[in-house]
This record gives C-alpha cells, structure tokens and sequence, in this order.
C-alpha cells in the first residue's frame, strides 16, 4: 500500500506538470523559469508510520524526481471540519497550482475550491466527487486484503475474525469485505466482527479495540490509516494478527488448520555414528582379499574372497 500511494503521488504530479507547463504564460501555469508549487494537507503526523508517513514519502520523492521543477510544502494534523476550506484558500492564495488532500473528510473542502479556482487541480485521496480539475485517487487495497483474509481463514481455529476499523467509508467497507470473502475461501461459514473507533490515530482508543476483540478467540485483523502496521496489537500486548486465545493455530500446505493436532518436534537425525552403534551391527566385512594387520601395519594376503554358496 505505501509503494502505491508514492507512486501514485509521483505519477500525478508528473501529469499535473505537464498539464501546467513550466514555461506557459496562461493563468494556469507558472512564470517562466518558476518551479510549480505543490501542497500536501495531512490529517494527522508525518510520524505515524502510517498512511500520512506515506503520502509524506511519495512528497519527498517527487521532490526528489523532478528537483528544481517543484516546491513543496504540507499542513499536518489539519482536523476533519470547516476550516480545511480555510486552509486549502491559504494555499491557493500562496501560488500553489497543485493540492493533495489525503482524507476523506476533506471531500466537501476540496470540491468547493476547485469551484472557486478551476486553473488549480486538486488530487482527494480516497472520495467520489469530481470535478474537471479534481480527481480522487486511491490504490487496490482491496486485493492485499483479499491475500489477508485467506491467511487469517486458514490461521483460525473457530471462524472468528475480528477487525479494528477507523470510519465506515466505502474504502474501509470495501476492506472489510475483502477480507471476509478471502477468509470464507479457506475456512466457510467464518465471520468477521468489526469494532469502530472513529478515528484516523488513537492509540488509546485502537488498544481498546484490540483488547475488546481479543475476547473473541479468533484471529485479529486491523485497519487503522495512520498508525503502524501492527501498532493496535502491540499496545494491546498481543503479537501481530494473533490472538492469545486462539493458541497461534497454524496451517499445513493444503490450507487446512493445524489447531487441535499434536505438536510433536521434528525428528532429529545424527550426522556421526558411534562405536557402539558399530557394534550392534557386527564387524565390517572385508571388501577386499587385501587387508591391513599386524603390529607393523603391514598389508597381508588374506586369500581368495568366499562367495556364500
């Protein structure tokens, strides 16, 4: 998922570049020689090892691919509300001809400005309104979730899957689903219990969920968009996508789960063999009528070999 938000934001801003122009004199296109500005407005922290670390990282690394071409700059931990309008109006009126929006609570704002200034584009991240100059863009997640729910059905011992989720937008909801159907693939009849927080970054509350779902027995999946990938389990004390109630069932090659079995360690072979192993099994036999003896070591004719008749 991060590799597609950076590669999605270095993709865009290489078509917005091209639309603009560097060199243009139009009302849309900055002054010749001027590089384009560029925003970012972050819901939360650039520090969460999250969804908004991502975005960060993709900024960065147009940065990094168009160097003097661009300027950019990014609001972080701007709230959901009335006042993301006033913050994107700051950035129009700063020169800033290109503006990444990556929560869906700031849809309404992001609509509203591009009605207002129709020579800026705005890029929302996740949403379903569009205008001729904003565009939504967000990655197949869907398709991982689909892999996790397989894993989590062959991982469960009694069907029950739980979900810490942020809030029910049809990007979440489309996760959910994947990951019930990949689930059921492999273990039918499982279900998965979603427990909301209602909130982008909340470690207090994403523990509670954690805890909460753990009473279950089951298997532990999550989503959280700005928090780390396995931080809900770690503060919960639980290891990532385990429960301790399930007893870390696991699962053979056939996909069938290996919960209830009798774990025996694999058998262990010697790599030497000792003398009195070499003794149960009776002196070695000459290979050859030629044998070594005596107290010089000497090599001695031991006759013709006998065939067993």
């Amino acid at each position: 998922m991060k590799s597609r938000v950076i590669g999605c934001l270095t993709v865009l801003a290489g078509l917005a570049l091209s639309a603009c122009g560097t060199g243009g004199t139009g009302s849309g296109s900055p002054s010749a020689g001027a590089p384009l500005k560029v925003a970012w407005i972050y819901v939360g922290s650039r520090s969460d090892a999250g969804w908004t670390k991502a975005h960060d990282d993709g900024r960065l690394m147009v940065e990094q691919h168009f160097g003097s071409r661009v300027q950019t700059t990014y609001k972080e931990n701007v709230p959901e509300g009335p006042q993301v309008q006033q913050v994107i109006e700051q950035l129009v009126q700063d020169g800033n001809k290109l503006i990444f929006a990556t929560s869906f609570g700031f849809q309404d704002a992001m609509d509203a400005e591009a009605k207002l200034h129709p020579d800026v584009f705005f890029e929302q991240a996740t949403g379903f309104k569009t205008e001729t100059n904003l565009a939504e863009y967000f990655g197949a997640a869907e398709d991982a979730d689909y892999l996790t729910g397989m894993a989590l059905g062959a991982a469960t011992r009694n069907g029950k899957i739980g979900f810490v989720a942020p809030f029910p937008i049809p990007e979440v909801i489309r996760e959910i689903n994947a990951v019930t159907l990949g689930a059921q693939a492999l273990h039918p009849g499982a279900t998965v219990q979603v427990e909301w927080t209602n909130t982008w970054f909340d470690p207090a509350k994403e523990k509670q969920a954690a805890q909460s779902l753990n009473t279950l027995g089951g298997r532990l999946a999550r989503l959280t968009a700005t928090t780390a990938v396995d931080g809900a389990f770690a503060l919960a004390g639980l290891p990532p996508g385990r429960s301790r109630a399930d007893g870390g069932a696991r699962s053979d090659p056939t996909g069938r789960s290996t919960a209830g079995r009798p774990r025996t360690p694999p058998p262990t072979r010697s790599t030497s063999r000792s003398r009195s192993h070499r003794r149960r099994r009776g002196p070695r036999r000459r290979s050859s009528a030629w044998s070594r003896g005596g107290p010089r070591r000497r090599w001695r004719w031991r006759g013709p070999r006998r065939r067993p008749s």
